[in-house]
């Protein structure tokens, strides 16, 4: 039985083993032919920021890791458009295509899952 899942994102991209892990968990998820879903809040927007060289700081680039998630036919990545705005980003800074929402539908997107997973 397929179940939709949300994976709800809050931390930067370079705040720890945090995203790196978060990430394998979700491409496990997505391995085990089950639905899944990405919403990012908060400093969580700067992991899908463009133009990041994290090797200078021997660091993983976490941006070329979500690229990846096509091959697990991972395509709804939510943003919170206030999330965004707030750090001074745009989806041109962006380096993949998502979807933006409203804080304010955030409560009504999370009722469309089966299991919500926040970290």
């Amino acid at each position: 039985m397929i179940k939709r899942y949300l994976f709800i994102l809050c931390k930067a991209a370079h705040s720890g083993a945090y995203a790196q892990e978060m990430l394998d968990i979700i491409l496990t998820t997505a391995a085990f032919d089950q639905a899944v879903s990405i919403l990012l809040l908060d400093d969580s927007v700067f992991q899908l920021k463009k133009h990041q060289y994290p090797e200078k700081y021997d660091m993983k680039d976490i941006a070329a890791i979500f690229s990846a998630l096509e091959i697990y036919d991972i395509k709804d990545i939510y943003i919170e458009r206030e999330s965004l705005y707030e750090r001074g980003l745009s989806v041109d800074d962006l380096c993949l295509p998502v979807q933006i929402l409203a804080r304010k539908a955030i409560s009504k997107l999370m009722q469309q899952f089966d299991v919500i997973f926040s970290g």
